[in-house]
Parts: C-alpha cells; structure tokens; sequence
C-alpha cells in the first residue's frame, strides 16, 4: 500500500509517508513509468541485477492470475534508483480491520536481494505489520527466473498471512498492564527495533492513542503504538523495526520474544 485509499498521508521534516510506504527525504515516490526508466546495470559473470519492473510486473500477473485484485500500489526509489521499495494492497482479507498487502523489494546495487512478504495493513490508521522473512530473498543471479519464484512466493504468502492473521486476532483480545508494557518497550529498544529515544514516544502513544479503537490496553494496542511511532523512520529503519516487531510480537507464528506463551 493511492495505496490505502482510506489512510492520510503525513509529512516529516526528513521523510515522507504515503499510504504505508516510508521513503527518505532523498528518496521519492515513483509511479510505473518513471520506474520503467530506471536503466538495468550491466550484470557479470555471477551477478545479473533484475530490472524493478520486471519484479513489479511479476508479482502484479500472478496476483492476478489467481482471481485476487490489486486495490492500491505504492513505490519509491533510493539511491537514484538502485532501490526500489514497493507496497501492494489486495483484496483478501479475514477481518474488516485490515487488508492484506504484499512488500516488494528490489536492489540494482547488490544491497539488496528480490523479495516479498506477506503483511496487513490497519485501515484506521495505515499501520503495517508483517509476518516471516522475505520469502524470496534470492540473490541475483544469472539462473534467476523471476517469475518462477514469484509463483512460489505467492503459494508461501497464503500461509504466511492466515499466520500473521491468527496472531493479530490472539493480540487483540489479550490484555496487557502497564509493568508489562514497559518492559516490552525496553525490550524492543535493547534489540534495536527501535531506537532509545523512542521508548517515551511508544509509551505516550500507548497510554495516549490517536486512535480510539486501540484505547483498550491489549498487546494489539501496543504494537500499534510501535507502528505508529515507527511511521517516521527510513525505509531501512521502518525495516530494521518491523522484523524486530515481528518477533518481537510473534507475528511469524514462532514463540513471542515479549511474553510466556
């Protein structure tokens, strides 16, 4: 995930936020056609960089090749467009609080290997979650067939959104009190899911949230007070905080890191 067309955008003095995707004040967002302009590097011998609509283009055919509809998309470039870092919001969904969406990733540079993952977006407020790791996440290579592995990381990503979605359920209806919730907050500083001065930042929004659907004090209410807080990070630190939530949280369907299951 305009993506997530019910969501605002807000402005940052470093950065901006569209509909869920965070883009640093040197990055910018991108439509199709700018990203089809992006020039492919030559590739070597080892190493063959995928061209970002090529990756785009991949995952748009088989979402559609399996009846569901992309609803929005978002995507911007770093880098003078060496990154590409992209949000699809689709039409599947098991609860009327969310929509799921698909994070696309893509690197001309080497920093970054193709991938997606599988994530939810909470319509009130455009707060992502996401589940496991990226479930491509192949370096590339000349034997790279993007499209085959797209397949095979579609087929991955319904699993991983009924588990993301199993656990967001299991987060809301479990209450959390005050000692737990700033031990939890530490913790996500010590792990470095998000950086020290934010622990007053997530507290505050705990106890004070934006949004009144999460007034309640439940372990749902907090991590959308991290996400919320983490609206204002660089795609490298939104990413850096999201897979320390997710384990964090439990979001991957393993033992949460915060609490005894």
């Amino acid at each position: 995930m305009s993506l997530l067309a019910s969501l605002q955008a807000v402005a940052f003095k470093e950065m901006e936020i569209t509909m869920g995707l965070m883009i640093e004040s040197n990055a910018r967002f991108v439509g199709r056609e700018e990203i089809a302009q992006v020039p492919t590097p030559i590739g070597t011998a080892s190493w063959k960089p995928v061209p970002h609509m090529e990756v785009i283009d991949a995952v748009g055919d088989v979402v559609n090749s399996r009846g569901w509809q992309i609803l929005d998309e978002q995507y911007g470039l770093a880098r003078d467009g060496q990154k590409l870092f992209g949000v699809m919001r689709i039409n599947r969904s098991s609860s009327p609080e969310w929509s799921r969406c698909i994070g696309i990733r893509n690197s001309h540079d080497r920093s970054l290997s193709v991938g997606l993952t599988a994530g939810i977006t909470v319509l009130v407020c455009s707060n992502n979650a996401f589940g496991g790791s990226m479930v491509i996440k192949r370096r590339h290579t000349r034997q790279i067939r993007v499209r085959d592995l797209v397949i095979d990381a579609v087929d991955s990503l319904e699993e991983e959104f009924l588990t993301l979605e199993t656990v967001a359920e299991g987060l809301k209806i479990d209450e959390v009190g005050d000692d737990e919730v700033r031990a939890s907050i530490v913790k996500a500083a010590e792990i470095q899911a998000i950086p020290s001065c934010d622990i007053l930042n997530v507290w505050k929004e705990f106890k004070e949230p934006r949004h009144e659907e999460f007034a309640e004090p439940t372990r749902w209410s907090l991590l959308n007070a991290f996400t919320e807080t983490a609206k204002k990070y660089s795609p490298a630190r939104a990413d850096l905080c999201y897979r320390g939530l997710t384990r964090l949280f439990g979001l991957d369907g393993k033992p949460s890191f915060l609490w005894k299951q």
